[in-house]
C-alpha cells in the first residue's frame, strides 16, 4: 500500500498542478469580447482590486443575494483554509509557529467545515429547483469532500492512527525518499478520496476557484464612457 499510495499522489499532484496550469492560461488567454462588470461596480483599477478581495475573502454577492447560503458556503470554504493550514505540519519540519499555534483551531473547523458541507448538500436535495438544474457530479463532488472531512475528523476523534508515521510518509514523498504509510483502513479512504479530488479538480466545476480572478463580470472596471474596452481580435480586424 505505502508503494501504491507514493505513486497515487504523485500522479494526483502532477495532474493537478499541470491540469490547473493548463486551465488558468486558457483563462487567460480566452479574449472578453464585452465590457460586462455587474453594477453597480468600480471605475478604477484599485477599486476593483478591493472588490474582488471582498468577493473571494467575504463572497460579497453571496452575502447580498442568499444568507443562508452564504453561512453554509462560508463554513465550509473558512473551514477548509483552517483545516489545510493545520495541516502544513505533515509537509513542514520543523513546523512553523504559526502552524503549530493553529493545530486546535484546526481541529474543530473539521467540524464547520463538515456541517457547510451537509448544508449545501441537503440544498441540493431539499430545495426543487436547485434539485432539478443538480447533476450527478454536483452531489459526487459534495459527497467526496464530505467523505475527506469525516474521515479526518474520524481519525482524530474515533478510530486514531500514526500522526507521526504519516508525516514521515509525506516528507519522503516531497524528497523522493518513500517511508513505510501506516497501515490504517480510514486513513486509506482519506488519502484516496484527497488524490481523487486532486485528479478532478482541474476539470470540474471546483475551478471556480481559480476561474473567479478570470470573471469579466468582476474583474472589469465600470469605465465605457472613460475607456473603449476592445478585444485584440477585434483590433486586428480594425486594423485590417
Amino acid at each position: 500500500m505505502t508503494l501504491f499510495f507514493a505513486i497515487l499522489f504523485y500522479f494526483a499532484a502532477a495532474v493537478f498542478v499541470g491540469g490547473l496550469a493548463y486551465k488558468i492560461v486558457d483563462f487567460a488567454r480566452t479574449p472578453s469580447p464585452l465590457s460586462i462588470p455587474t453594477t453597480p461596480a468600480p471605475t478604477s483599477a484599485p477599486g476593483v482590486a478591493f472588490r474582488m478581495f471582498r468577493e473571494v475573502v467575504f463572497f460579497e454577492s453571496l452575502f447580498k443575494g442568499n444568507l443562508w447560503i452564504w453561512a453554509m458556503g462560508a463554513a465550509f470554504h473558512f473551514g477548509l483554509a483552517l483545516v489545510l493550514f493545520r495541516h502544513l505540519r505533515y509537509f513542514t519540519e520543523p513546523v512553523p509557529f504559526v502552524v503549530a499555534v493553529s493545530q486546535p483551531f484546526g481541529i474543530y473547523a473539521g467540524f464547520m467545515m463538515a456541517a457547510g458541507l451537509a448544508g449545501l448538500w441537503a440544498r441540493r436535495l431539499l430545495v426543487e429547483r436547485i434539485r432539478y438544474i443538480s447533476t450527478v457530479s454536483d452531489h459526487l463532488m459534495l459527497v467526496l469532500l464530505l467523505v475527506i472531512a469525516a474521515t479526518g475528523l474520524g481519525m482524530k476523534f474515533l478510530f486514531h492512527t500514526d500522526v507521526v508515521g504519516v508525516k514521515a510518509f509525506f516528507l519522503g514523498l516531497m524528497s523522493f525518499d518513500i517511508q513505510p504509510l501506516p497501515a490504517h483502513p480510514g486513513l486509506y479512504i482519506h488519502l484516496g478520496a484527497v488524490a481523487l479530488l486532486l485528479i478532478v479538480f482541474p476539470y470540474s466545476k471546483l475551478l471556480h476557484a481559480p476561474g473567479i480572478f478570470f470573471s469579466p463580470t468582476r474583474n472589469m472596471a465600470d469605465d465605457p464612457r472613460e475607456t473603449r474596452h476592445l478585444a485584440s481580435w477585434a483590433a486586428q480586424l480594425e486594423k485590417n
